[in-house]
C-alpha cells in the first residue's frame, strides 16, 4: 500500500510539473489518503503483535 501512495505522489508531481492542476491534486490527494491508511493498518499490525506476546520487528 506504501508503494501505491508513493506511485500516486509520483504522479501528482508530474502532473503538477505539466499544468495539470486537477490531476495533480487528485493524484495528490489519494497518495495522502493511501499513506494515512498505510499508517494506520502498520500500528494496528504492531499492536496485534505485542499483544500476541511477540517481540517488536
Amino acid at each position: 500500500m506504501l508503494g501505491w501512495a508513493l506511485t500516486f505522489f509520483v504522479i501528482a508531481i508530474i502532473a503538477a510539473v505539466f499544468g495539470f492542476g486537477g490531476i495533480a491534486a487528485g493524484a495528490a490527494s489519494i497518495a495522502q489518503i493511501l499513506f494515512f491508511v498505510f499508517l494506520a493498518l502498520f500500528v494496528i499490525a504492531m499492536i496485534a503483535r505485542a499483544v500476541r506476546g511477540r517481540p517488536p520487528v
